[in-house]
């Protein structure tokens, strides 16, 4: 097929890409910016609109760019070929795959998720760094965990590092975003238990049970859960530490406890 092409740093619509690497842009035209293969693949997978795709064949890695490629032109999506100097411009990643799609940003409302019984949540409140939100989607996803609550968000959901580090988890983990308030009246309401680690506990993380509807929440990188949720948890464990190193990474944490939570229901994936 044949695709239009830039060549030049000055054409308008390289320039809106630039644009769309700022947070207040892509919040304000509710657009991101997805790279790669595979996270344009799931997204399409997933029923993400996409509004325009850029390429630069010099950086593919495989032979199925061009047939993706030929797929979502059949739709009626504008494609578009980059000189690769272009490309790496506006791409997030050191080694870009070639690939670059402009996606409208999804509403994620506390009402639109799921309910199902013993719902499995993992809450994450205020997490400051897109490749901890990103991995913590791609845990929530391996571990059959039914839903991601985002509390007080430090970094928005649609940043191109978040949406790069879940490997395209972002698109099949239903999501919300919200304040503590409203995460905390809606799992009250679905009579959810909430689980919290501390090391103030002698509880261990697997003397729990966590077939029940319960939600695993985790805090910020640097200090913790704030005592909003300690003071509200039902399910306070510790994580045993046998080093030095008194802490784990928050997404590191949050994957041993849904882990835990996927092993006590026997690793069933639910039907959907």
């Amino acid at each position: 097929m044949q695709f239009l092409e830039i060549t030049s740093a000055q054409n308008p619509s390289l320039k809106h890409l630039v644009k769309l690497r700022d947070r207040r842009t892509r919040e304000k035209e509710q657009l991101t910016l997805l790279e790669g293969y595979r996270e344009l693949t799931r997204s399409i997978g997933y029923g993400m609109e996409l509004t325009e795709v850029y390429f630069s064949p010099e950086h593919f890695l495989g032979s199925n760019e061009y047939p993706l490629l030929e797929s979502i032109a059949a739709r009626g999506i504008k494609v578009v070929r980059l000189a690769p100097h272009l490309l790496e411009k506006v791409t997030y990643r050191e080694r870009p795959e070639g690939l670059l799609a402009v996606a409208k940003m999804r509403q994620h409302e506390l009402e639109d998720l799921p309910e199902y019984e013993n719902m499995l949540y993992l809450v994450a409140e205020t997490i400051e760094k897109p490749g901890n939100l990103g991995s913590m989607l791609r845990s929530a996803d391996a571990s059959g965990t039914d839903a991601l609550i985002v509390c007080e968000r430090m970094t928005d959901l649609y940043n191109p590092n978040v949406i790069r580090a879940s490997t395209g988890a972002i698109f099949s983990v239903p999501t919300a975003v919200c304040d503590n308030g409203a995460a905390l009246k809606y799992l009250r309401d679905r009579n959810v238990k909430i689980l919290a680690a501390t090391p103030h506990t002698d509880f261990k993380y697997t003397d729990v049970d966590l077939t029940q509807p319960v939600a695993v929440v985790v805090g910020a990188e640097q200090t913790g859960l704030t005592d909003f949720w300690m003071e509200q948890a039902d399910l306070k464990v510790n994580i045993p530490m046998l080093g030095e190193i008194d802490s784990l990474n928050v997404a590191s944490a949050a994957t041993i406890l849904l882990y835990e939570a996927a092993r006590q229901r026997n690793f069933k994936k639910r039907e959907k």
